[in-house]
């Protein structure tokens, strides 16, 4: 489990790192992701996205070059979501600094360069990335043969989300529930029941302070019914890794859960709101029929 969770990371940072050099208007710059990765792993992980045109984009076989097929998919199917969140909660977080957060927490950090591209940040403001230990492990290592180091505030917190506490692992590690806090919460909430999704807004009001959000991408209503193949695909390839989605909500339902553990919805952006923010220059990027991007900010009432 923990070997596929690190791959679909990686997987991750390829992509982040594919679209920073191919695009002439990057969705979302991340000068580092490439060089967390080794050459061998980047031709890999290229090859395996071409090795499966039948399966993303049978209707390009032969009409395009190996190049222009690779950055049809990496766009149109592998890109959207992942680089929308990515952008969508930086954006957050500039603007959560300016009214008084204080402390950022990345859940399931995975391979995020956030502190190696926010140096102004990072020497203000502590950061703390949580994932399994194993998975913080293998980052160490490529952080040290990329020739980076660590920045001081960075705080990286080996949490397995299964059988530890994630408040006494983030207050060991130096964090302060009495300040402001920004939470990333990104790619988890479909794959939880609305029960484990409870337990983690529980586990996040319990370490809020005034002020506090948590900033999250989420399936909508009729995600599991859907008509677009590129979503079909996401289910089916979660599926086969024995991580099935499990969850997607209405708007309404939604706003009510987050009710319940004092988070309220400050900005929701469905599809066409995601594509008129972030895609419009781009060549085959559009998003997902029913992923969507919010912000919920903590009122302790």
């Amino acid at each position: 489990m923990e070997n596929k969770a690190s791959m679909t990371a990686l997987m991750s940072a390829f992509v982040r790192a594919y679209h920073f050099k191919t695009s002439d208007f990057p969705v979302f710059s991340d000068s580092i992701a490439e060089k967390l990765i080794s050459s061998e792993e980047y031709s890999a992980m290229a090859g395996n996205i071409l090795g499966g045109i039948d399966f993303f984009a049978p209707e390009m076989k032969g009409k395009l070059s190996s190049e222009d097929i690779l950055e049809y998919i990496v766009s149109s199917e592998l890109a959207p979501t992942p680089l929308s969140r990515a952008i969508y909660c930086e954006e957050c977080l500039d603007m959560a600094v300016k009214t008084g957060t204080r402390q950022y927490v990345i859940l399931g950090a995975g391979y995020d360069t956030f502190a190696f591209r926010n140096r102004e940040f990072i020497s203000n403001y502590p950061v703390f990335e949580t994932d399994h230990p194993l998975t913080q492990e293998d980052k160490l290592k490529r952080i040290d043969c990329a020739g980076l180091t660590v920045p001081e505030n960075l705080k990286l917190v080996p949490v397995d989300f299964s059988t530890d506490d994630l408040g006494e692992k983030l207050i060991s590690a130096g964090f302060d529930r009495t300040k402001p806090t920004l939470f990333s919460w990104l790619g988890v909430s479909y794959y939880l029941s609305e029960e484990e999704i409870c337990r983690t807004l529980s586990a996040l009001a319990e370490l809020s302070a005034e002020g506090s959000s948590v900033i999250f991408d989420f399936g909508g209503e009729g995600l599991f019914d859907s008509s677009d193949r590129r979503e079909n695909n996401m289910l089916a390839m979660a599926m086969a890794a024995g991580e099935p989605m499990k969850s997607c909500f209405s708007n309404e339902k939604l706003s009510l859960l987050l009710n319940k553990y004092g988070f309220y919805i400050y900005e929701l952006l469905d599809p066409k709101d995601i594509g008129e923010r972030y895609f419009m220059k781009q060549k085959h990027m559009t998003p997902y029929t029913h992923i969507k991007l919010a912000m919920a900010v903590f009122r302790n009432t």
